[in-house]
């Protein structure tokens, strides 16, 4: 398995596997990562400074990925967790542990101080995840993602 940055060649492959995952675990098409104009073109979205989009590979599948870029809407030094999704087949091997601290680290280097994620109440997996790597709930959301379905929101201080 290896995590690394994305490439223009794996667009297709990351729209599949983000829809796929998200259609899987019953998230809304509206107000949430599976309408964003950005999952067909994740090299692009995140080919900017501050950002970056990680993937993770096996003999040349994509099985998920994550990424980090500036708050929308936010001013100050707050980056985004984003669209960290994985197949089943890749879940609960600590895979996920891996690709936040890979995320951790490239947003300390792009400077950032804070870093933001919102999700949905049932993704408690998901959840314990970001907390058992030092993150915190909430009370309400921070910038404006367009994720108006997404009601659970948690920081990290970097």
């Amino acid at each position: 398995m290896l995590i690394r940055e994305i490439q223009q060649a794996d667009n297709e492959q990351v729209a599949k596997v983000l829809r796929t995952v998200l259609e899987e675990l019953g998230v809304p098409k509206v107000g949430t990562a599976y309408a964003d104009p950005a999952v067909d073109a994740m090299y692009e979205a995140y080919n900017k400074p501050g950002a970056v989009y990680f993937v993770l590979e096996n003999e040349g599948k994509i099985l998920g990925g994550a990424g980090v870029a500036q708050l929308d809407n936010y001013d100050g030094p707050v980056c985004e967790l984003q669209k960290m999704y994985f197949l089943n087949e890749v879940r609960a091997m600590g895979l996920g542990r891996k690709m936040i601290d890979t995320c951790i680290a490239k947003a300390r280097e792009f400077g950032y101080e804070q870093m933001y994620i919102e999700t949905m109440p049932y993704m408690k997996q998901a959840q314990q995840l970001y907390l058992k790597n030092g993150f915190y709930y909430i009370d309400q959301p921070m910038g404006d993602t367009g994720h108006s379905a997404c009601p659970v929101w948690l920081l990290k201080d970097l």
